[in-house]
């Protein structure tokens, strides 16, 4: 027993906690997840009164939007690394609170610089999403895993599109702050919910925060996104423009390097490089930038005033509500998606949503003529959207170790922040600088709104080529004969083979595991009960930590292995004695069957 608990590292030497009342995770993390997804739309419903209500140019307007954006895109990468290493929920609450803060500094102030400090803090709390997906990694069984990340994915959109009548409501008959005391309340009813019904994972990284990742991170992307949103106004080859484009540049460069370099970096580039994950990466930018875009111009155009010759004159409130269904479809797109990628994997799923959102765009540059016109692209883009939020974390889980899950996924929800981020900044330069005047007062023109739909097409366009190259699902090979060490262990072994693949036929997120390689099996008692909620850790041949996992309520657990060569699987179990064997991953192409038994000197083995 010592010799097996000096294998483990210090932090899982303990037994795992008893598992606790999980009714609530999903439904809190997904509430968690709309309240902070409801910043990014809030002040959508008065977008166009921004410059008269902050007595500032509509181009420093932009940025009331564009630092939420880009808080997020920069917190979301920080709070997952920190909830990996300190605690997913304890950074879920210190994410809510930040937002409350904002809200309430928001809530009092009509001055710009203020107001854009406030916004940025609410912006914070958008690594509350790659921290609920994290904690349902850690907490939820298998089976209940994909359909629950899913939703958590999706709340983005619909939080942002169920914000919009909400947000429109109360903006036309009160004074517009209360927009923002609203949110600093649902942000307190977020965290409350959250200490009553969220446990704390118990999964945890090595390492440290990397502090200068995070401030070069910061920096790099401001001076990508300001040059981008002021340089119409100073001039797209002014010295400033270029600049700081030149800056950004450097700055990123010379971050991606150091990232390279440490031993413990604020995203593991590394991982990032694979091809799955980068090319997932690189699709979520561009569906980013597409979610954001009808976002920005449908509201717009519904409440121009038809003097102009093409807005379609309707108030705020009803304005949001032919916005509405994008937040609306995407929340029942959630069930179709697991359907798609149980038959046909994520990738699947994501090329048919962003499929989807290029002809809902493409359609729109021709259904911008009356408000019912605005509702079918809202249903057929939010489909879109919905399908392709679903299909991102399948993906990006399948090919990181659970240690990794709130980094990795804090990088993914990066990427879209970075690219609803790229949205706000490019379709407000471009709706700003094509803008006509109608009386005292500019607004955009219907050439501006085109253009806007015209580049998210574009953006979703190059998304589709890049998911295209996304490696294939193949079809799960026939087991190979085991290798039995004991009666009945052929038996044991085929039994757990055929759970596993009939779990990945109900579970979409298995699917996300279509290439994976390494350890799968169950934990067993001496007698062949399986043993939930096990604790299996696997160490590389240098003792250190290669992956952590909780097996399911069957027993049932799977580990990657990146590289062949000798490996340890460590068990722990309350009430059980630890175990500690040997096992060997001989192939990078190799997918080993391993039930581990607990009171039993050697596991059962079948390698494929």
């Amino acid at each position: 027993m010592t010799q097996a608990a000096a294998l483990l590292p210090e932090t899982l030497a303990e037994e795992p906690r008893a598992p606790r009342g999980r009714g609530g995770i999903v439904p809190v993390l997904a509430f968690a997840g709309i309240v902070v997804a409801v910043m990014q739309t809030l002040l959508v419903p008065v977008i166009k009164d921004l410059p008269t209500l902050l007595s500032t140019a509509p181009s420093n307007a932009t940025w009331v939007m564009t630092a939420t954006l880009l808080a997020g895109a920069i917190a979301t990468p920080i709070m997952g690394r920190l909830g990996d290493l300190y605690g997913k929920r304890r950074m879920l609450l210190v994410s809510l609170s930040v937002m409350v803060i904002g809200s309430l500094i928001c809530g009092f102030t009509d001055n710009l610089l203020i107001m854009i400090v406030g916004r940025a803090l609410q912006g914070f709390a958008m690594g509350a999403i790659p921290l609920g997906i994290g904690i349902m990694r850690d907490e939820l069984p298998r089976e209940k895993l994909g359909s629950a990340m899913a939703l958590m994915s999706s709340s983005i959109g619909v939080g942002g599109g169920l914000a919009l009548p909400a947000a429109a409501l109360v903006a036309q008959h009160a004074d517009w702050h209360a927009l923002f005391f609203g949110a600093a309340g649902l942000g307190v009813i977020s965290m409350v919910l959250t200490l009553v019904f969220v446990p704390e994972s118990s999964t945890r990284a090595r390492g440290s925060f990397d502090t200068l990742g995070a401030l070069g991170l910061s920096a790099g992307l401001v001076c990508l996104l300001l040059p981008i949103t002021k340089g119409s106004d100073w001039g797209w080859t002014s010295g400033t423009t270029l600049g700081l484009f030149a800056g950004a540049l450097a700055i990123l460069l010379l971050w991606g390097v150091m990232e390279l370099r440490i031993a413990a970096p604020l995203v593991d580039l590394r991982t990032t490089a694979r091809r799955e994950v980068l090319l997932t990466n690189l699709s979520s930018i561009m569906v980013g930038v597409a979610f954001y875009a009808i976002s920005l111009v449908l509201p717009q155009l519904l409440q121009l005033p038809k003097a102009t010759g093409y807005g379609l004159g309707q108030s705020m409130v009803v304005a949001g509500l032919c916005v509405a269904p994008l937040g609306l479809t995407m929340m029942l797109t959630a069930p179709v998606y697991a359907r798609i990628a149980a038959k046909y994997g994520p990738k699947v799923s994501l090329m048919i949503g962003m499929l989807i959102i290029a002809i809902g765009y493409g359609a729109g540059l021709a259904l911008m003529s009356a408000p019912w016109q605005t509702i079918i692209i809202s249903v057929v883009v939010g489909a879109g959207i919905g399908l392709a939020y679903s299909s991102l974390p399948a993906l990006i889980i399948g090919a990181v170790d659970p240690s990794e899950t709130g980094a990795a996924n804090g990088l993914n929800t990066l990427m879209r922040s970075i690219g609803t981020s790229v949205s706000s900044a490019v379709i407000g330069m471009v709706l700003a600088h094509s803008s006509v005047a109608a009386g005292p007062v500019s607004v955009p023109s219907m050439s501006g709104f085109r253009t806007s739909f015209m580049i998210a097409t574009g953006a979703v366009v190059i998304g589709l080529v890049f998911a295209a190259f996304l490696p294939s699902r193949k079809r799960t090979a026939a087991p190979a004969r085991p290798v039995a060490t004991s009666e009945g262990s052929a038996a044991a072994v085929a039994e757990a083979t055929e759970i596993l693949q009939d779990a990945a036929l109900h579970d979409a997120q298995d699917r996300s595991f279509s290439e994976f390689r390494g350890f799968r099996g169950r934990v067993l008692d001496a007698d062949g009960t399986p043993v939930p909620r096990a604790t299996v850790t696997l160490i590389d041949q240098r003792g250190r930590q290669s992956g952590i996992v909780v097996a399911d309520g069957a027993g049932a657990f799977a580990l990657a292995a990146r590289t062949a060569g000798a490996y340890i699987l460590a068990v722990t179990a309350p009430g059980r004695p630890p175990l500690a064997t040997h096992v060997a991953y001989t192939s990078v192409d190799e997918l080993v069957a391993v039930d581990l038994r607990l009171g039993a000197t050697v596991p059962e083995r079948a390698a494929r």
